[in-house]
This record gives structure tokens, C-alpha cells and sequence, in this order.
């Protein structure tokens, strides 16, 4: 997609800032590698300045809180562990092999074509005034089909609409707004989740804040859904009152029905006899999974971490029994999306025998390439904040700046997530730039009393609304191209233009809904809150 032509740029004030400053930033992949000489430097005039901080949770063998002092990276010990370590460093890296395991089986439900019919299906037979909302909601559940929501279901809106006598380009506008607007909605976890709480779960641990925490990636599932249930009347609003009127009635024009092939075709026999099959997998994994659960013996269950009668006393909370379960979550992804992917293309006939599933499982880590060469750059990143104690030194530091100013909780993560907004205009990565303020973000949130599954859910809010009008994101070309074959001259400030009301809107409700989050007290998925408390300082 990188490839794909794009318009003249046409951007003035701002958006024109943006677009010129971003496209002179360097691939995040150098950013990380410029990043990490940045560090080295920084860290030697720290380790020389004396700079430190009292660790909030670790107490000394004398009884008093142990001293975080700050260590300069081209030390012998850092340099040796550098080298020796490199290995270990980029393997060990927490999201890498979350999204390696969940990728084998969506790669596969993917290229087997289930995620291309499953959109088709839901969106093709839509009453004409429930369409806008259907094609939001099915682009942001899209989000788990990764680059088919983008490449299948947003040329498809814009052939449905045009089928029900609306205008294309709001058809593709809803989609855009659904699947990248609306990038961190939906209704269940997926592999954005295994992602984010990868890196979640690496700065925890470079933290030594709480050696117990445990990474769950449906740590965030109650506030995702929550997300979705709120975008969803957004994007309806803002297509059907706000942009179609504008766009007028559709005159022709274009080139779209010569090349959009077979986007408007109904399913096929062999497609709907692969979806129902699809969907007795999905069943057969969940009830499997079920069966693990809540078996006999219990085998994702321990309840030893904390048997009943101490949970009674109040010494341990009893959702530390379903920590092996939060962990079988990546697993069971992999199955599900597997299972769901050979059942669908065994029926259509788009996996003859186990080697066409062997070659699909290798080719969605084929497209992965990109992915490992920056996980490389920014495990190295992580791994040397950690090692300089820079991370929870500016952590600590940055927390007790924020309590002496009394913010309230609601009103930091409402900075977080404009913050976050405003990094995602110049790096569109969510990766990358998670990996770059987790070490610092969620540290810091934690002494603040926000739990790390608090910290990710704000980060995501931000990272999602700004998307659909950053001239850098990566799908931007081929969206524009889509618009382009219903109205030739649209060009990339017709399309920023026509994106801005959705990313306010969506912007304005995700504040609200953070806000209203933290007021309301709920949960933010199973076992997760907003908020946190430290480990009891022990030596």
C-alpha cells in the first residue's frame, strides 16, 4: 500500500505543518535507533550529575526505601549486557510473541477470505437507514481482520451507498471513520490488545514497581465496548447530518464500477456455506475454552494463588486465580481465529489440504517483516531505559510534579489522551509509539494510583481519533484512491476536510467517556480497574 499514487499535496495552515513536518521525520524504525544515541548521552549526564529518586515500593536491608540512581549506558556492565544480551533482548520482548502467536491464526482467517465474506455478509442485506450504522459498527469489529477492513469493507461502503441511492464517498467516509477512527472499538479483544499490553506489561516490569503484575489482554475489554456502543451513534451522526449533506447528491462520474470489481457480488454457496462453518468453530473454541475453565481440575484457574479463607481476610484478591486464564487469552485468540479460518476455507474451498493453511500461517509472518525489524529497534529502546533507570526516575519525579499541582485523576487522563492524539499526527504507529511513553506513562500513572490497564485504555483513545486526518497514516494513498474512483478530482485536502468533523467528534466522545470512566468507578474489563494501588513496600 506504501506504493500507491497519491494526489498533490493541497494542505495549508496546520494540516500543512503537519504533513510537511511528518514526511521529513524518519522511519520509526531510525527513530528508535536515534532515539537510543539520545539516551546514551543523556544517561552519562545523569550518572554524572548524581540524578536519583527513592523506589516507592522497595525498602532496603537497613529498613529504609532503597535509592534509584541513575546508570550511564557505555558503563562495562551495560555495554557487556548490550552485546551478550542482544539476543535474548529482542526475543524477550513481551509483544513480539503476542502478536506472532495471534497473527499465525488470523493471518489465516484472513487469507482464507473468512474476514472478507464475514464484512460482506454483514454489511450487503442492511435496511438503507440502518446502513450507516451498520457499516460503522462492522468497520470497527473490521479492526481484528487487520488490513481487510481497510482494503475490503471501505471500497465496499462506497459501492453499497452508492447501490442505495446515497453518495459513495460518505459511505467510505463512515467506513474510515469506523475502522481507523474507531481503531481501538470493538466488542471483543484482539490483536491490537496482545500489541499493546505487550508493551504494557515490558514497562512493568522495567519499572520494579509490581514484580506480580500480570499482563491480561481483556484488560481493556469492558472500555472498548464501551468505546463502540459511543462511536457508533458518533460516526451515524456526523455521515448522515454533517458530511452527506454536504457532499450533495452524487451526479456520476468516476471510474468506480469498472474498477471495483467484484465488491458488490453477492456471497457465494461455497462463501455462506464457509461462514456457517466458521461459526460452529468459533462455538466448538469458546465452549473448549469454557471446558478448560471451569473443568474439574480447573486447569486455567489456580485456585491456590488465593484460596477462599485468605481471600475472606482480605490478604489477597481473589482475581489472581484467573491470572493463568487473562494468560491462555493470546492462545485462545490463535485457535479461534485458526479454527474459524480452516473451517471457512475448507467449506469454500480456498484451503484445498494443510498445506495451503502451512503456506497461509507463513505468509501472514511473511507480512510481519516490517513489524520484527522495528520490534528489534524498540525492544533495545525499552531494554536500555530500563537499564539506565531513567524510566522510573522520570516517573517518580514526573508523579510528584503532578500531585503538587492537585490535578484530579479524570483531567490527567484527559492530557493523556490529547497528548496522545497530537504524537499520533507525526508517528501513526500504535506500536511505536507506545513503546516510546509506556516506560515513562505507565510508571508514573501507577504512583498515581491509575493501574496500567487505566494508562493503555487512555493512550488508545488518543491514538484512535486523530488517525482519519493525518496525512501520514499509512492507508491514507489508497483511501484517497477509493474516493477518487467515484469523484476524480477529490484530492488530499478534500479528504482531510471531509475526516475532521469525525475526528473531533470522536475525539470530544472519547474524553467524555475516560472521564466519565474514572467518575463512574467501573471496571475497565475482567479483573482490571482504572485504579491501582502499590505492593506494600518490602525489602
Amino acid at each position: 500500500m506504501a506504493d500507491a499514487p497519491t494526489a498533490a499535496p493541497t494542505q495549508k495552515g496546520f494540516l500543512g505543518w503537519v504533513e510537511k513536518t511528518g514526511n521529513k521525520l524518519p522511519d520509526p524504525v531510525f527513530i528508535f535507533f536515534y532515539l537510543i544515541g539520545a539516551l546514551i548521552v543523556i544517561s552519562l549526564i545523569c550518572w554524572a550529575l548524581g540524578v536519583s529518586a527513592t523506589h516507592p515500593t522497595l525498602v532496603g536491608e537497613d529498613g529504609n526505601p532503597v535509592v534509584i540512581s541513575a546508570v550511564a549506558l557505555l558503563s562495562g556492565d551495560n555495554i557487556r549486557r548490550l552485546w551478550v544480551d542482544m539476543p535474548e533482548t529482542f526475543t524477550h520482548f513481551h509483544p513480539l510473541g503476542y502478536v506472532l502467536v495471534v497473527m499465525l491464526g488470523a493471518g489465516v482467517a484472513e487469507r482464507s477470505g473468512l474476514f472478507a465474506s464475514a464484512m460482506r455478509a454483514a454489511v450487503r442485506n442492511a435496511p438503507k437507514f440502518l446502513l450507516t450504522p451498520v457499516v460503522a459498527l462492522v468497520a470497527m469489529i473490521g479492526n481484528h481482520a487487520a488490513d481487510a477492513g481497510y482494503v475490503v469493507l471501505i471500497p465496499l461502503a462506497g459501492v453499497l451507498f452508492a447501490a442505495a441511492g446515497r453518495h459513495p464517498l460518505a459511505g467510505i467516509a463512515a467506513a474510515f471513520a469506523g475502522v481507523s477512527g474507531g481503531f481501538s472499538a470493538n466488542i471483543a479483544p484482539g490483536q491490537l490488545d496482545a500489541l499493546l499490553f505487550g508493551i504494557t506489561e515490558a514497562a512493568v516490569e522495567g519499572s520494579s514497581l509490581d514484580p506480580n503484575w500480570i499482563a491480561n489482554i481483556a484488560g481493556n475489554t469492558y472500555f472498548i465496548q464501551g468505546m463502540t456502543i459511543l462511536f457508533l451513534p458518533i460516526i451515524w451522526f456526523v455521515t448522515d447530518v454533517m458530511i452527506e449533506p454536504r457532499l450533495g447528491k452524487y451526479q456520476g462520474g468516476g471510474d468506480a464500477a469498472k474498477t471495483l470489481g467484484d465488491e458488490d457480488k453477492p456471497l457465494t454457496s461455497d462463501q455462506k456455506k464457509g461462514l456457517s462453518f466458521a461459526g460452529f468453530a468459533v462455538m466448538a473454541v469458546i465452549v473448549l475454552w469454557l471446558i478448560f475453565t471451569f473443568a474439574p481440575t480447573t486447569p486455567l484457574i489456580d485456585e491456590t494463588a488465593c484460596p477462599a479463607d485468605v481471600a475472606a481476610a482480605g490478604d489477597c484478591n481473589p482475581i489472581s486465580n484467573w491470572n493463568p486464564f487473562f494468560s491462555s487469552l493470546v492462545a485462545a485468540f490463535f485457535i479461534l481465529f485458526l479454527a474459524a479460518g480452516w473451517a471457512y476455507g475448507a467449506a469454500a474451498g480456498t484451503i484445498k489440504n494443510h498445506r495451503d493453511l502451512v503456506e497461509m500461517m507463513a505468509d501472514a509472518m511473511k507480512d510481519l517483516g516490517y513489524y520484527l525489524v522495528l520490534a528489534f529497534a524498540a525492544a533495545h529502546f525499552v531494554a536500555m531505559f530500563n537499564w539506565s533507570n531513567l524510566g522510573l526516575i522520570s516517573a517518580v519525579h514526573g508523579a510528584n510534579a503532578i500531585q503538587s499541582t492537585g490535578l484530579p485523576m479524570p483531567v490527567l487522563l484527559v492530557l493523556i489522551v490529547l497528548f496522545t492524539g497530537l504524537i499520533n499526527l507525526f508517528v501513526g504507529s500504535a506500536s511505536a509509539k507506545w513503546a516510546l511513553l509506556a516506560p515513562v506513562l505507565v510508571p508514573m500513572l501507577m504512583l498515581l494510583g491509575i493501574s496500567p490497564e487505566g494508562a493503555t485504555a487512555a493512550y488508545r483513545v488518543g491514538d484512535s481519533a486523530t488517525n482519519i486526518i493525518t496525512p501520514l497514516m499509512v492507508y491514507f494513498p489508497l483511501i484517497l484512491i477509493f474516493c477518487q474512483r467515484w469523484q476524480k478530482d477529490f484530492g488530499l485536502g478534500s479528504l482531510t476536510a471531509m475526516m475532521i468533523p469525525y475526528s473531533i467528534w470522536l475525539m470530544i466522545g472519547g474524553i467524555a467517556l475516560t472521564f466519565f470512566w474514572v467518575w463512574v468507578g467501573w471496571p475497565l474489563g475482567p479483573g482490571a480497574d482504572m485504579t491501582y494501588t502499590l505492593p506494600t513496600a518490602a525489602p
